[in-house]
């Protein structure tokens, strides 16, 4: 049934159905010819073609001129739902095309979630007709997300190098080693990598960025521990930090509020802190709607001004 349906729907135009409307609402094909601007033989054509496509009369003549047939009727009053689902379909269209309103998705790495909603919230401010989707993720679903074209963009650290991105540079990115204030090494400084080897280290899930610049530290120096104890977040590492579970590798950005109050400390640690870098980054075949636009480019000369502080 499906394939004889489609078979016949595949011959119907938008303007076979322009037509057909005319002629009921003219009542003459001649009518309709002048309001299409056509001759009355297209006109003629058109309504021959759309009925053999269906296989059933859609007209009929009255006293009145032409009638539409209870098949026509149910044909008009479904091209009158594709008129008005179209002309809804151009006002979202003419909406889209509009700095000022739109939906745009933006993927942040869960580190990033200590500023991203701020800068965010500035934006919606001078635009609040734009709805924005955040999604909070570690850079590993993130990335998939924006490969998969899930997002229009990504607030991340280290960009993909496996597929073709676009990337704005947004600030640098600090990264320490934070310990609880009764450290015995929290008042030494210019410390070695080594003076750690006999502290435990606090790391995030394999996949974030924070875990990646770890295991690149702990690999730079024989004597630290390999491994360590995992969790699952960031806001988890401080607060075992705070109970003297072990010390972390972590965002300067994340821990701003903690090191103000003095509820943790950073390390004098030779090397640190490792500058990493913000970036804005989009998939390289992807296409912004106006707003989606102007929110990239509001983060890029802005965001900066909403990092942490410490």
């Amino acid at each position: 049934m499906k394939e004889l349906l489609n078979t016949w729907l595949r011959q119907i135009t938008l303007k076979h159905l322009r037509g057909f409307e005319s002629v009921v609402n003219c009542g003459t094909v001649s009518g309709a010819a002048r309001e299409l601007h056509l001759t009355p033989p297209a006109v003629s054509l058109q309504l021959r073609d759309l009925e053999a496509a269906i296989g059933i009369p859609l007209l009929e003549r009255s006293d009145s001129g032409m009638i539409p047939t209870l098949a026509g009727q149910e044909l008009l009053a479904a091209s009158v739902e594709i008129r008005d689902c179209l002309a809804r379909f151009g006002e979202v269209i003419t909406e889209l095309k509009g700095v000022d309103h739109g939906v745009v998705s933006v993927g942040v790495v869960s580190t990033a979630r200590y500023f991203a909603p701020m800068v965010l919230a500035e934006f919606m401010k001078l635009h609040p007709d734009i709805k924005i989707q955040l999604q909070v993720g570690n850079r590993e679903v993130t990335l998939q997300k924006l490969e998969d074209m899930e997002l229009d963009f990504a607030i991340t650290g280290i960009p993909p190098d496996h597929f073709k991105v676009k990337k704005e540079f947004i600030s640098k990115h600090p990264q320490i080693i934070i310990a609880a204030p009764e450290h015995p090494l929290a008042d030494q400084v210019n410390l070695s990598l080594s003076a750690l080897k006999e502290d435990t280290f606090l790391l995030r899930e394999p996949g974030s960025g924070t875990r990646g610049v770890t295991d690149k530290l702990l690999a730079r120096c024989k004597n630290l521990p390999k491994h360590g104890l995992e969790f699952g977040s960031n806001e988890t590492i401080k607060q075992a930090v705070m109970a003297g579970m072990g010390i972390a590798v972590i965002s300067a950005h994340t821990v701003a509020a903690e090191l103000r109050e003095k509820r943790l400390v950073s390390l004098d640690i030779k090397g640190l802190p490792i500058n990493r870098k913000w970036y804005l980054v989009k998939h390289g075949h992807k296409r912004f709607l106006p707003s989606a636009q102007a929110l990239w480019d509001f983060i890029a000369h802005n965001g900066r001004r909403y990092l942490p502080q410490a």
